[in-house]
C-alpha cells in the first residue's frame, strides 16, 4: 500500500514538474519574442534615424533654398518611399519603380531623379481600385494580381500625386521635364510586383497605401527621388 502510495506521489511529482517546467519553457519564449522584437525594433530605429540623419544633411548641402520640414523621399535602389515630417520618418511603404532603371529624358520610361513637388493630386473620395484614365476616374474597379509576373498591363488607380520637377534642365524642361513626362505616384492593379522595379516609370504603390499617402501630403510638398 505505502509502496503503491509512493509510485502515485512520484507520478503526481513528474507530472507537476512536467507542467512547470512547461510553463517556464513557455515563458522563456515569451520572453526571448519580446526580447527578439525589441531589439529589431531598435534596428528599424537606428536606421531610420540614419537615414534621417545622412539624407537631411543631404538634402540642406544640395538644396539650401528649399526647406525640408515636411517631404518624401523615394530611394529607387531600396524600392522604399518615406514620409518625412519635422524631419523625421513617420510612415514608409515598398514602391516599385522603372523596371528600365532610373532617368530623365521624356521617352526613356525610366524613372527620374532630383527635387520634385507633388503639382496636383487626384482622386480624392475614389473608391480602392479604381481607375483612371488620363487622371479621370472611369467609373470602373481594377482586378488586383499578385503575382510577381508581369501582366503587360499598367492601370493607374486609386489615386494620382502628379510631379513636377524643380530642376531646370536635370528634370524640368527641354527633353527632361518630368510634369511633360507625367510622371505619377499612383496604386496598381499589379500589387505583387511591389518592392520590384516593375513599372513604366511612374511610381507605384499598393492602393491601401497610396489611399494613406494621399491623406498625408499635400501639393507643393517636395519629394526627392535618389537612385542611391
Amino acid at each position: 500500500m505505502l509502496l503503491e502510495l509512493n509510485k502515485t506521489t512520484h507520478y503526481y511529482l513528474k507530472q507537476q514538474k512536467f507542467i512547470l517546467d512547461s510553463l517556464i519553457f513557455s515563458r522563456l519564449k515569451k520572453t526571448f519574442f519580446f526580447l527578439l522584437l525589441f531589439f529589431y525594433s531598435q534596428l528599424l530605429n537606428s536606421q531610420q534615424v540614419a537615414i534621417s540623419t545622412i539624407l537631411n544633411d543631404y538634402l540642406e548641402i544640395c538644396y539650401p533654398n528649399h526647406s525640408f520640414d515636411n517631404f518624401i523621399y523615394i530611394g529607387i535602389k531600396r524600392q522604399k518611399l518615406y514620409v518625412f515630417k519635422n524631419r523625421k520618418i513617420v510612415a514608409s511603404y515598398h514602391v516599385s519603380t522603372s523596371k528600365k532603371g532610373a532617368g530623365n529624358t521624356l521617352n526613356s520610361f525610366k524613372t527620374p531623379t532630383g527635387l520634385h513637388k507633388i503639382h496636383s493630386k487626384f482622386g480624392n473620395n475614389v473608391p480602392s481600385g479604381g481607375i483612371f484614365e488620363h487622371r479621370e476616374f472611369t467609373g470602373k474597379i481594377t482586378t488586383l494580381n499578385y503575382d510577381t509576373i508581369a501582366t503587360g498591363e499598367d492601370i493607374i488607380c486609386s489615386r494620382i500625386l502628379r510631379l513636377e520637377g524643380l530642376e531646370k534642365g536635370f528634370n524640368k524642361l527641354e527633353d527632361v521635364d518630368s510634369f511633360k513626362r507625367k510622371i505619377y505616384i499612383h496604386g496598381t492593379n499589379e500589387e505583387g510586383l511591389i518592392g520590384i522595379k516593375a513599372s513604366h516609370g511612374c511610381i507605384r504603390m499598393k492602393n491601401k497605401d497610396i489611399i494613406e499617402l494621399f491623406k498625408m501630403c499635400s501639393t507643393e510638398m517636395l519629394v526627392i527621388l535618389l537612385e542611391n
